[in-house]
């Protein structure tokens, strides 16, 4: 098959194509027809070494194991099972839920023997891929390019939102708003808990695809003075914050927090490190939470959120499987709507 490598830290000319077997499915495994694969920060932030220390980066403690084949939205047919798998299986189509772990339920996620397919297991920038059957769900929608957009970064927003308890009338911030996170903050915040988003873009001509989604007001990060903007439109302090740039923001995302306000990060595009002053975290009586991806039982309402037609798919581009490079090239830009898809049929 077609498969797309990592071969180690460095650029996207780390990135190459290769022919390599079909990967046999284990006793508890299905074989899946990678139909489509949608791009995120994680294998992008894997290539480039950012997750780790000491030259070592992922999602365990040991590093990738290169060469690793990256990809973690992923849609596709079942064509093989493992031996202890029901042959019922066979010809679903499915989603992939992206991680296995020993945590129970509740906790998958932060057990500390978590591991990330297309990091600690090879995963979709390729024609087929190997996956626990239990991890594969039913695709919440009829298309495999609108059903893989929302694996990793619908579970990440869903998971921030549960965490940060948003309630309808409430005002949440949604930082990087067209992202692929952002833009289903977006939508799962305001139409699926009924709270009033105010959604932070560097293009403000995207407020109209931006309210669309949900947004009540959309507001450019490159404003003199967005705190200010953002306490204006709202009649005063905000309820939430669910961040994704990180530093760049950090310092507003703070001064419009009321007292007793929730912050939730999941990501850093703009800057890793940043300067806090503890003093506005304990009288303001902020709460912080870190978060990334969730668990099988939020997989499981976000996908039935989806298939009611709550939360919508937004993709902004496609390319064939063998221009991944150009794919993670065009994904670092900015300025765009959704989520980058990868198909590996092209």
């Amino acid at each position: 098959m077609i498969a797309v490598q990592v071969t180690g830290y460095g650029g996207v000319e780390k990135l190459e194509i290769v022919d390599i077997p079909i990967p046999e499915p284990k006793e508890h495994e299905v074989l899946v027809k990678v139909k489509a694969c949608a791009i995120n920060n994680t294998e992008i932030w894997m290539r480039e070494g950012a997750y780790g220390k000491d030259t070592k980066s992922g999602w365990r403690p040991e590093g990738v194991q290169f060469p690793r084949t990256p990809g973690s939205d992923i849609t596709g047919t079942v064509v093989k099972a493992g031996s202890a798998v029901n042959e019922g299986m066979l010809g679903r189509d499915v989603v992939l839920f992206p991680f296995t772990s020993s945590g129970g339920t509740g906790t998958e996620h932060i057990a500390e023997d978590m591991s990330f397919i297309g990091s600690e297991y090879d995963g979709g920038y390729a024609e087929y891929v190997a996956w626990p059957a239990d991890l594969c769900f039913d695709m919440p929608l009829s298309g495999y390019m609108e059903s893989a957009v929302f694996s990793v970064s619908g579970l990440t927003a869903w998971h921030m939102l549960e965490q940060l308890q948003v309630k309808p009338g409430e005002t949440i911030m949604v930082t990087g708003a067209n992202g692929g996170v952002g833009s289903l903050n977006v939508q799962i915040a305001s139409k699926v808990l009924g709270a009033k988003v105010i959604a932070i873009v560097g293009d403000l001509e995207l407020e109209g695809e931006m309210k669309e989604l949900g947004a009540a007001h959309v507001l450019s990060y490159r404003s003199a003075d967005l705190a200010k903007e953002i306490v204006g439109v709202n009649g005063g302090p905000i309820d939430s914050v669910a961040d994704v740039v990180g530093d760049a923001l950090f310092p507003a995302s703070l001064e419009v927090l009321k007292k007793g306000g929730k912050f939730c990060t999941s990501g850093s595009a703009g800057g890793q490190k940043t300067e806090l002053d503890f003093r506005t975290l304990y009288l303001k009586h902020i709460t912080f939470y870190g978060s990334v991806l969730g668990t099988r039982e939020e997989f499981r309402r976000m996908l039935s959120a989806i298939s009611a037609g709550r939360i919508k798919p937004v993709i902004d581009r496609t390319f064939p499987l063998q221009e991944a490079r150009e794919a993670q090239e065009y994904f670092k830009q900015s300025g765009k709507l959704g989520k980058v898809v990868l198909l590996p049929e092209g």
